[in-house]
């Protein structure tokens, strides 16, 4: 039974006092632990998206939405914003690691996950992910006066970061109806019904997006960017991985074909950055998209500070997190050496397998972003 081991047991000791934690304190102290930190930083900008506010204020405990962003500046006490913080993000990347730890064991226990193998039928649902997001982001684009297919609280379930959780349990659920498959006979490996289900559950992502855009005046067509991205990103990681492989050997020692899909994973999450933010209009959006996220916010922000207007007009200002993505890609791939894999491979696989859905995710959805003109 679980938890078996010391090791599954600590792990299961540490969430029972972090949850207890958290629901303690907010009910002993609800404004401090609940409504500064849980609500502002987690739920309520989660909450403001789910509503498209500009903002949604604490006030109390009765959270107040806002349209403007003046609206948000005047309002009181802890107010949270549609998007990421660098506190969230933070959180949310230890309660990934800390995740990484128990899927270690549920694989343990059904002996899977010790190969690299096991990793590409899965970026089938990486993709979905970044697709799925897209679809929420289609809902918000509803005018006035008309009903969104997905409403308050199921939309939710689509916003970053309950997405994440929400794409979690259907590849687990995949993955589990793929292992009883597979060991009941029905079929002769688990991959490729894990990749068909993930490709399904992608195919009609797309189609849904697709519908909308010939059978609505909200969502659009641009198939250009979904070309450019993937053209790019394909470029960069073949044009890079090649050569590294051949004069830095040592570099892709533990991930000799993996390597180059996690370069390739970040390169669509960098390009689709640089064309939805710098070359949206030239490329036929009403208005160049803006950042999602604090980190290539920031990267962005520094570059506008640095570059003089009439060079940045040129060349734009997103690039820098193209370059930022290639460069931290090949960082972690130099890190996940043969020694890894042969001290703890299924460990090593999630972490490779987080390390290119953190790229593959949210480029999927920038791209698709841009392609429906959402």
């Amino acid at each position: 039974m679980f938890p078996e081991t010391s090791t599954e047991r600590a792990w299961t000791a540490a969430v029972v006092v972090i949850v207890v934690g958290l629901v303690g304190g907010s009910l002993l102290f609800p404004d401090l632990v609940y409504g500064s930190f849980i609500w502002q930083y987690f739920w309520g900008p989660v909450y403001a998206d789910a509503f498209n506010a500009a903002c949604a204020a604490w006030n109390g405990g009765s959270p107040q939405l806002y349209a403007s962003s003046s609206a948000c500046e005047a309002a009181g006490g802890p107010t949270a914003y549609p998007g990421y913080t660098l506190v969230s993000e933070v959180g949310y990347a230890l309660t990934l690691i800390f995740s990484l730890v128990g899927v270690v064991f549920l694989l343990r226990r059904l002996e899977l996950g010790e190969k690299i193998s096991f990793i590409y039928p899965l970026i089938p649902f990486m993709l979905f992910g970044g697709a799925l997001r897209v679809v929420e982001d289609a809902m918000d684009a509803v005018p006035e006066g008309v009903e969104p297919a997905i409403q308050y609280p199921w939309n939710t379930l689509l916003i970053s970061p309950l997405i994440y959780f929400t794409v979690f349990f259907i590849t687990v659920g995949a993955l589990l109806l793929s292992v009883w498959a597979h060991r009941r006979g029905l079929t002769e490996t688990l991959e490729w019904p894990l990749a068909g289900l993930g490709t399904a559950l992608l195919v009609g992502s797309l189609g849904y997006l697709v519908f909308l855009s010939v059978s609505t005046t909200y969502v659009y067509f641009h198939p250009i960017f979904t070309v450019l991205t993937m053209g790019g990103a394909f470029a960069i990681a073949i044009g890079l991985w090649i050569p590294i492989r051949r004069r830095l050997p040592w570099m892709a020692s533990g991930t000799p074909l993996l390597g180059g899909v996690i370069l390739w994973a970040h390169s669509v999450d960098g390009v689709s950055n640089v064309l939805a933010l710098d070359w949206g209009q030239e490329l036929g959006l009403p208005n160049d998209l803006v950042p999602k996220h604090p980190v290539n916010r920031g990267i962005i922000d520094i570059a506008e500070s640095v570059l003089p207007e009439s060079v940045a007009s040129v060349i734009g200002t997103a690039w820098p997190f193209l370059l930022v993505k290639i460069v931290a890609a090949l960082v972690v791939i130099a890190l996940f050496d043969e020694e890894m894999f042969e001290e703890d491979p299924r460990f090593t696989v999630l972490l490779l397998i987080a390390v290119i859905a953190v790229g593959l995710g949210p480029g999927t959805r920038d791209m698709l972003r841009a392609t429906f003109g959402i």
